[in-house]
């Protein structure tokens, strides 16, 4: 068994090398993302392994059908970069839907205290023996309204860790859990009532054309002015200029982002030698009330190790003539 792993990492390599101990497959790692370009690197492959951001459209399956691949295996939960409707008859597709929904819940906490209590301000000047308190001032989140959108395992769990700070918690998924929601004591409302209510909004749902740019021009100016917007899902769930457009009127008054709308040439790489740039991502950049971490919410020790395992398991049960729960079919 031959496969081809596109748009790899040191770790990547260094974890499936050691689990493969217990499978015997022949990887080739590259680092280039796979697309219709770089598909026929796979020739000779029996399946490809990748990521966020490689791009799986008609050209991209054709190419890799043609060159004879039976399987596209994604190391990741989300898979709105691969065209399921055409892969559907032609070539299987399989993805690990949770290795540790705890990792990115926690750092989309994380993006939301940083911001709210101006921790990486505080550490810059507490570097240069400036302990002046001026401009750090936060608020409790205790008592705070907090909105979330999307209320799969990820989202459950950062309901959670919001009740433990005391948060009233409004929740918006096109699948409620009523059964969760009284558990946790939290309500399912209208995404217009979320709006307008939330002092802070996280962002916890799947990238689908409902939700493409869920977050725009016409959905902020429902919010509260001063409200917190975290986003720890896909960077296409926001419009970035009318995002952007907003900060800029001071309508927002923290923005945590561990994705961004434009993010395949730039997240997950070392750009600081390049002189390649993105002009909305370089003016968020220079907010002081932005907090931007570069699609790092999945990266626990944990979560990678869920990953190797669990894209491994699929490429064996599919290649023994198994079902595969974890194959993508399109519905």
């Amino acid at each position: 068994m031959k496969i081809a792993f596109f748009d790899t990492k040191e770790y990547d390599k260094e974890l499936f090398e050691k689990y493969n101990k217990e499978y015997g497959y022949e990887f080739k790692f590259f680092e280039t993302k796979l697309n219709h370009e770089t598909a026929p690197l796979a020739n000779g492959y029996d399946a490809v392994c990748v990521f966020v951001n490689d791009e799986v459209n008609k050209e991209t399956i054709d190419c890799l059908v043609q060159n004879n691949v039976k399987l596209i295996a994604l190391r990741c939960a989300g898979y709105n970069n691969v065209d399921i409707k055409y892969a559907n008859e032609k070539i299987c597709v399989v993805r690990v839907p949770e290795y540790s929904p705890y990792a990115v819940a926690e750092h989309a906490v994380a993006l939301l205290l940083g911001l709210n209590r101006k921790l990486y301000k505080a550490y810059q000047r507490t570097k240069k023996y400036n302990f002046s308190l001026n401009g750090l001032l936060g608020f409790d989140i205790n008592g705070k309204t907090v909105g979330v959108i999307g209320t799969g395992k990820i989202g459950k769990i950062f309901i959670k860790i919001m009740k433990g700070f005391g948060a009233n918690v409004l929740a918006y998924d096109v699948y409620p859990d009523y059964d969760y929601a009284k558990q946790m004591q939290y309500d399912y409302v209208e995404l217009d009532r979320l709006y307008k209510e939330s002092d802070i909004i996280s962002l916890h749902c799947p990238l689908t054309e409902a939700t493409e740019h869920i977050i725009n021009k016409d959905s902020i100016a429902l919010m509260k002015n001063g409200v917190y917007i975290i986003n720890t899902s896909r960077g296409k769930l926001i419009k970035t200029k009318d995002l952007i457009d907003a900060l800029e009127k001071g309508e927002i008054g923290g923005l945590g982002l561990d994705v961004y709308e434009e993010e395949k040439n730039f997240f997950l790489n070392d750009m600081s030698n390049s002189y390649i740039r993105d002009q909305d991502l370089s003016t968020l950049l220079t907010m002081p009330n932005v907090f931007i971490t570069s699609h790092q919410a999945f990266f626990t020790s944990e979560a990678l190790n869920k990953i190797a395992l669990d894209t491994l398991q699929n490429i064996k049960e599919v290649f023994e003539g198994k079902e595969c729960k974890n194959e993508i079919k399109f519905i």
